[in-house]
Formats: C-alpha cells, sequence, structure tokens
C-alpha cells in the first residue's frame, strides 16, 4: 500500500504540475505526501554569491508557498522540505517512504533532472514515478501498461506497481519479442498473469517483435494512441565507476516520454 510519497518540488510555476499529479496519487491512497526542494548548492561560499543566493532561495520559497496553498485547498497531510544537498540526498531520503515522483528533464527550460532521476531509481530502493513535461492533470488507471521481458528488473516493477494495478481499470501485460524474451512463458506472459491473476488483477497480452535497441521506440509507438495512462517498466542501468548509467530502453523512454512511467530497479 503506498501510504507515504516524497517528490522533487518545481521552481518553475509552469512545472507546477508535477505536484498536482503526487497529490492526486496522495488523494487515492489517503497517503502522506512530502515535497522536496533544494536550496542553491554550490562550493562557492554564500557570502559571496550575494544576490544570486538569495534569489534561488526566494525562489525555492515561493515554490513552498504555492505548495502549501495547494495543499490547503486540497485537505491533505502534506509538508515542505527545504534542503541542502545532492541528488544522493533525495535517494537516501527517499528510502523512508513508499513512492518517489519527479518530473522530466525540459532541455527547452533549461531543467535537468536526469542525475536526480538517476541517483533516485538506482540508489533509493523504492519505485519511482516520472511524469512527463507535457503531462496535464492528475494520475489516471484508465490502462496501465506494464513492459514484461521476464528480468528481474521488470519484476520488481510490477511487484511494486501492485497497489496502482489493483485500481486500474485494464491492465496490459506488454511484451517486445527478442532474443530477451525468447521463452515461450514469458512470450506468452503465462507466470506473470497467473501472479497478477492471484492479486485478482486480469491482465491482457500484447505480443510484438523489436530488436533490442529498438525496445524504447516499440514501447513509445505501443502507447502512442492515446489510451494509455501509466507506463510500468524495469528502470535499466549498468554500473560505471560507482555512477550509474540508463540502459538503452530507459533513457530513450525517459527522453520521449508522453505519458506517466512508473520504474523500479
Amino acid at each position: 500500500m503506498i501510504k507515504d510519497i516524497i517528490f522533487h518540488l518545481e521552481r518553475d510555476t509552469s512545472r507546477d504540475t508535477v505536484r498536482d499529479f503526487a497529490a492526486s496519487i496522495a488523494e487515492t491512497f489517503a497517503a502522506h505526501l512530502t515535497g522536496v526542494i533544494f536550496n542553491f548548492e554550490t562550493n562557492i561560499p554564500a557570502e559571496a554569491l550575494g544576490d544570486l543566493f538569495a534569489e534561488s532561495e526566494a525562489e525555492a520559497r515561493d515554490a513552498i508557498g504555492r505548495f502549501e496553498l495547494a495543499m490547503k485547498r486540497g485537505d491533505l497531510s502534506a509538508e515542505p522540505r527545504l534542503i541542502s544537498g545532492t541528488p544522493r540526498t533525495f535517494s537516501e531520503m527517499a528510502r523512508c517512504f513508499d513512492l518517489s515522483i519527479i518530473m522530466q528533464s525540459d532541455d527547452y527550460k533549461g531543467v535537468n533532472n536526469s542525475i536526480l532521476i538517476e541517483a533516485t531509481l538506482f540508489d533509493s530502493g523504492r519505485p519511482l514515478i516520472v511524469v512527463p513535461c507535457i503531462h496535464q492533470g492528475g494520475l489516471k488507471l484508465d490502462r496501465v501498461v506494464c513492459c514484461w521481458d521476464g528480468s528481474r528488473t521488470a519484476a520488481r516493477a510490477i511487484n511494486d506497481a501492485l497497489p496502482l494495478l489493483k485500481k486500474a481499470n485494464a491492465v496490459e501485460l506488454f511484451i517486445v519479442e527478442n532474443e530477451k524474451t525468447a521463452d515461450e512463458q514469458v512470450l506468452r506472459g503465462t507466470e506473470i498473469g497467473r501472479h497478477l491473476a492471484r492479486h485478482d488483477i486480469k491482465a491482457e497480452v500484447e505480443t510484438i517483435p523489436a530488436a533490442d535497441i529498438d525496445v524504447a521506440n516499440a514501447i513509445l509507438s505501443h502507447i502512442a494512441d492515446g489510451s494509455t495512462s501509466l507506463v510500468v517498466m524495469g528502470g535499466y542501468g549498468h554500473s560505471r565507476l560507482r555512477e550509474f548509467v540508463f540502459g538503452g530502453a530507459t533513457r530513450g523512454m525517459l527522453a520521449a516520454m508522453t505519458v506517466p512511467v512508473f520504474m523500479s530497479h
């Protein structure tokens, strides 16, 4: 059950949609909501920054004010936190929550959340929802597409998403047929389908062929018709000098996503 949610509070008012999305999940599950925003972080002493530091803190506090006002209107159990630190600080905080929510990067606005998303996905041990920049409105569960390839990360994502899947109107197991999914039971979604059925979740199975390098494009093409409300998938990556690097499918989804994506690693 989802009872404790943390999300990254954005400075830009045009990105307050992530706040509203997070609030809608908190309302759905009667969960507590914590909005976290970073204060200005630099190696240069604060006294040398003058107006720049003050402006950054003012922006953060303005975002907190908007958050507090929005939460009063919704009568939610919620709290803001202004912190100093790094993306790893957020990921460590997220370990004590059921779910993290972060908005997609936006190159056009100069907002880069990639490192924050990467740290939270790979280092928190908790699931994460990434919300597209273009998303409007709250959580919708009309149709949830679960990407399945039989892997550990896919299994983890589907299991972590069970509270959402139980509330969904329709659930689909989407399988990209390639070398990784050659096993017949994986292609049919047999065992994972039985597992979901024991949780009273009836899942349809959709299988399409695609090469490994085209997995992200296959997923994006499949959800392009507009009927998908949420995608559930494993967050793939590999370690490099103690840092994690997104795998191709994960990187492709985060760059071109059109609906919220629930990820676990």
